[in-house]
């Protein structure tokens, strides 16, 4: 790995603000985000993106490598929850297993727009509907992980499908993104260029005080699992490490982008926690979320951003 990269990501300011969150939480400091500013935040970060990849969409058009990245993300976003699941009914309840492989299938909005700020240190560029794509994989891997639940758990009252596709897409951070993509999409130029500093200048300090919050909420739901041993730990980093490095590789088959291609990654590495509890609560009530949300933002949201980030860079650079 080059390590120029690696030590350039790890002192990257919006990530020594998640370390920052971390530290404050051990030594028990009184830090604290405001709830009501940490959802402003984190919804101006998806309208933020959203809206970029929108115009971005809109002087590119739609092309058939377009609709090959949103045929691709569909398929990683079924297959990796059908895969996963029957690693973990090894040795996890059917619900448990269920939940986490949604998870795993889906996306982290977050990891999104931090890979987002890591390319545009790198000097690289991503296709505006790369975001799309995004928005379309939190769906498949909910839908598939409930189906896997109903399917092996007997004793589960099934709740309707129509309703858990209707809470997946409804969610805030999906309906966000969609939202702000469309809009981007059809806004006038000009009138977009008025709006230019609030979605550009100052995106990067409201990341890092994102990831402050992040880093604090991932050191108080760290210690939530550990009473679940070694397995979903390394499970957290090992199956992450494995989609994005796969991913990473075979994209370049068929994507000649290089900003494309590692968003790819990313999607496949990345693991969603705050569209798949909202859904979980309702597939899966039996599924601990003790569990699986600490897994998505305790472990392999930190091991995305520190190694992963650099990690796939390097095998997209060399394939």
């Amino acid at each position: 790995m080059d390590f120029q990269i690696l030590l350039a990501n790890l002192t990257n300011p919006t990530l020594l603000f998640f370390v920052l969150g971390i530290i404050a939480t051990a030594v028990k400091s009184d830090l604290e985000i405001p709830a009501n500013t940490s959802k402003f935040i984190s919804l101006y970060l998806l309208f933020s993106i959203g809206f970029k990849g929108g115009q971005e969409l809109a002087h590119s058009g739609i092309t058939a490598e377009i609709g090959y990245a949103l045929l691709f993300g569909l398929a990683l976003a079924s297959l990796i929850p059908l895969y996963t699941f029957f690693i973990l009914k090894r040795k996890l309840s059917v619900s448990d297993s269920g939940a986490i492989a949604a998870a795993y299938g889906s996306v982290s909005a977050v990891t999104f727009v931090a890979a987002a700020s890591f390319l545009e240190a790198q000097g690289f560029e991503f296709g505006g509907h790369m975001v799309a794509v995004m928005a379309l994989m939190e769906s498949p891997a909910i839908i598939v992980g409930v189906v896997l639940i109903m399917q092996f758990d007997k004793e589960l009252a099934r709740p309707k499908l129509g309703d858990i596709v209707k809470h997946s897409l409804t969610n805030g951070s999906v309906m966000m993104v969609l939202g702000s993509l469309i809009i981007g999409m059809i806004a006038d130029t000009k009138q977009a260029e008025g709006i230019k500093p609030f979605t550009t200048d100052i995106f990067k300090g409201f990341l890092a005080i994102f990831l402050l919050e992040m880093g604090m909420i991932t050191a108080r739901r760290f210690a939530s699992f550990r009473k679940y041993g070694w397995f979903a730990f390394l499970f957290a980093i090992a199956i992450p490490a494995i989609n994005g490095c796969l991913v990473a590789y075979i994209s370049g088959w068929f994507i000649p982008d290089l900003g494309n291609r590692f968003i790819f990654a990313i999607l496949a590495a990345s693991a969603s926690y705050i569209a798949v509890p909202a859904a979980m609560r309702l597939a899966a009530p039996k599924a601990d979320p003790g569990l699986y949300i600490p897994m998505a933002l305790g472990v392999t949201f930190p091991f995305n951003i520190t190694i992963g980030f650099p990690l796939y860079e390097l095998i997209i650079q060399h394939s």
